[in-house]
């Protein structure tokens, strides 16, 4: 069955106030109720009305006053409203105050993030890690009714109201997030475990970073021929995928695709989704896209470069991929488009490229601006001699290098090639230094002359 929710919004007219808040200006409120708009809309509701309430401070006890809450209870009634989401977090108290003044579901814009990600985690470590945030999140906002749920234990000392309800849920939380915490503490040894063996391997890795809904999940299966949903709600991917590509230089890379970011991602996301942004953190080129097309790709820009610096990432090369130039009437100028959508003047990228993911205009000039981003693998000219027992070895170098020259003796296989660096660095302890052997009649200093030694001739006797 459909919900059919109505949306309300703060504008905050102080000074201070409007400072303090990441939503200030009245259109910065209009795009933010938008945006709360389209995540309902993701997670199945129906919007009946939005509503933006402007005032100078808000109202401790209802985020709106009282005003705004009589009004908003007879737009319920008008439209048979089943739910109301306001777009900025609720503190335990008013959540509880709207509740009962409304007699109707009150969320907050939070609430609704977590739920849409309910909906999409797939993966056992998508799951766990919404849960913990969901948990996190409930905690300080459980209430109890006194001694009217108190558990009445039996004998002598276990009289009176014993062990609330709610400080058994309190505990049973507690208990239940300290397991999941474990759980994905698992999860990190292996995805670690994962990487180390993916970092192994000489293939460089790249992670599509960008705001929600900006072409990412699009780009990726262009880029990989992946099938991953490529859908215009909101978060449509939620667990990251890894595929490779192949370059022009004929070097291949991995490209992980990532959850979208979004303005006032909740801290809890943020935290419990650590493990998947560590693909962000690890990653030699983030290639940020941003919906070029979009009124908004500035502020946009803005809030993924926030949540970079959040997690760390700011400082890795990033590649500006301007999506949805196909919707830009003319033909874009790519460097004007950069510094348009670019506020921060001292963010420099790697590079900026106009492109569509939908129809793979610009992917030639892509892949040669990710081929020039990222450092080369140097390659030198090495000897290895492998015990014949480690096809491994042999098998790595005949696929990973150039061989030149192959020599059985014995129990090992001396073999000559021109090694890439990384390769060089995981047969290390295999490489043969051969021992330099003087030839006769070398040339040896002197003092400062250098006399030339004949070799002696045997004495025979008269």
């Amino acid at each position: 069955m459909e919900e059919i929710v109505i949306l309300a919004g703060l504008h905050l007219t102080s000074r201070s106030a409007s400072k303090r808040s990441s939503i200030g200006a009245p259109s910065s409120v209009r795009e933010s109720l938008e945006e709360l708009a389209s995540l309902a809309a993701t997670a199945g509701a129906r919007v009946a009305e939005a509503h933006i309430q402007s005032r100078p401070h808000a109202d401790p006890a209802t985020l709106v006053g009282s005003g705004k809450v009589d009004e908003l209870k007879a737009l319920i009634h008008l439209h048979d409203a089943t739910t109301v989401i306001f777009d900025r977090e609720l503190s335990p108290t008013q959540q509880r105050n709207l509740e009962r003044l409304l007699e109707v579901k009150v969320l907050d814009r939070t609430q609704l993030i977590l739920d849409i990600f309910a909906r999409r985690a797939r993966t056992r470590e998508g799951q766990l890690q919404v849960e913990l945030a969901q948990l996190n999140y409930l905690l300080p906002r459980l209430t109890g009714h006194g001694a009217a749920m108190s558990r009445l234990g039996g004998g002598i000392g276990t009289r009176g109201p014993g062990e609330t309800k709610l400080e058994t849920d309190r505990r049973r939380i507690h208990a239940r997030i300290h397991a999941i915490e474990k759980d994905l503490d698992r999860v990190r040894t292996g995805r670690t475990t994962q990487r180390q063996q993916r970092q192994a391997v000489p293939l460089a890795t790249i992670a599509l970073v960008g705001y929600t809904n900006a072409g990412k999940s699009t780009l990726f299966n262009r880029l990989t021929g992946a099938g991953v949903l490529a859908d215009a709600k909101m978060f449509a991917t939620l667990d990251p995928t890894v595929r490779h590509i192949t370059l022009p230089s004929r070097r291949r890379v991995l490209v992980s695709d990532t959850v979208g970011f979004i303005r006032n991602l909740p801290t809890t996301l943020v935290r419990a989704f650590r493990a998947t942004l560590e693909e962000v953190v690890e990653a030699e080129l983030l290639l940020h896209v941003v919906d070029a097309s979009s009124p908004h790709a500035s502020e946009h820009t803005s809030h993924v470069l926030a949540t970079l610096r959040e997690i760390g990432a700011d400082t890795t090369p990033q590649i500006l991929v301007l999506n949805k130039a196909d919707q830009i009437p003319g033909t874009p100028d790519t460097d004007a488009l950069a510094r348009r959508i670019l506020e921060d003047p001292e963010h420099q990228p790697a590079g900026a490229v106009a492109i569509s993911a939908r129809t793979g205009e610009g992917f030639d000039v892509l892949l040669r601006k990710i081929d020039q981003a990222l450092a080369l693998d140097p390659v030198s000219p090495c000897v290895f001699r492998i015990p014949i027992g480690d096809g491994a070895a042999v098998h790595l170098l005949h696929q990973s290098a150039k061989v030149t020259a192959t020599k059985y003796s014995g129990e090992s296989c001396e073999i000559e090639a021109e090694v890439p660096e990384s390769i060089r660095r995981r047969l290390e302890r295999y490489i043969f230094v051969k021992p330099v052997v003087k030839p006769v009649g070398v040339v040896k200093p002197v003092g400062r002359r250098a006399v030339k030694h004949a070799p002696r001739r045997k004495r025979t006797s008269e």
